[in-house]
Formats: C-alpha cells, structure tokens, sequence
C-alpha cells in the first residue's frame, strides 16, 4: 500500500490524496478551515485520523459479530474531540457507539469491549509509531 499526496490545482492548502493498493485506487481529499487559510473544503488531516478510528471500530464490530454470528444490523460511531492540550502531548477522543440489531445486554457489552481492540485503536494507545522523513 502506498499513498500519494499532491496539491490539488484549487484551494490554497487542497491536497489530493490516492490511496494504491494493489490494483485499487482510491481518492480522498484534505484541506484546513477558513480561519488557517484554507477553503474548508475538505477534512483536515485531524479528522482524517480521527474518522479512521471510526471506521475501524465500525467495521470490527461489524466482522466480529458475523464470525459470532451475533444479530448486529451496523453500528453509529460519533467522535468527539479534544485538543485543547495536544500541544501539551494529549489528544482525546471521546467515541460513542450505537450498536442497532437483535442483541443482549451481554452482547452489546462484548462488543464494547471489542470495539477496543480494533487495529487503529491499538495503533493509536498501544503502539510506538516511527515516521522517518526525507527527501526525494
């Protein structure tokens, strides 16, 4: 998998982002709100990250109850975020689910817990990630 990110021909601060993975492409966008001098006319990378938690939990739940065979329909994911001390080190996400389909108490209650356990929210608590930059 490789991502390639260029500036996109309108907006001040526009990327065009395309995702190549094996023979799938596919394309995403990214930009910063009026107030930084962008047009707000795309996510900006903050909530790129935080939408991909979402989807992740989404989509874990989502294949752990068919492996289960659990009555999971599909799952609400909001994120609420604080950054008001990321520069201090601490962004929060704050994650509310809505799980809809024929399901326990206790079942609902698994899949809270698995919710935790998706790849990105691994990646995002438990894992030290290394950026190694450079030219071309």
């Amino acid at each position: 998998m490789t991502i390639y990110l260029q500036k996109s021909e309108s907006g001040a601060f526009r990327q065009t982002i395309r995702v190549q993975q094996d023979s799938t492409q596919h394309t995403l966008f990214a930009d910063v709100a009026a107030a930084l001098g962008g047009d707000d006319s795309a996510p900006d990378p903050h909530d790129i990250f935080d939408a991909a938690l979402a989807a992740c939990k989404a989509i874990t739940l989502l294949m752990y109850a068919k492996r289960k065979q659990l009555k999971l329909d599909w799952v609400d994911v909001e994120i609420n975020r604080d950054n008001s001390q990321e520069a201090k080190g601490l962004y929060q996400l704050n994650v509310s689910m809505k799980l809809v389909g024929d399901l326990s108490e206790s079942e609902q209650q698994q899949l809270l817990a698995i919710a935790d356990k998706c790849p990105i929210h691994k990646l995002m608590t438990a894992t030290t990630v290394q950026v190694n930059t450079h030219l071309k």
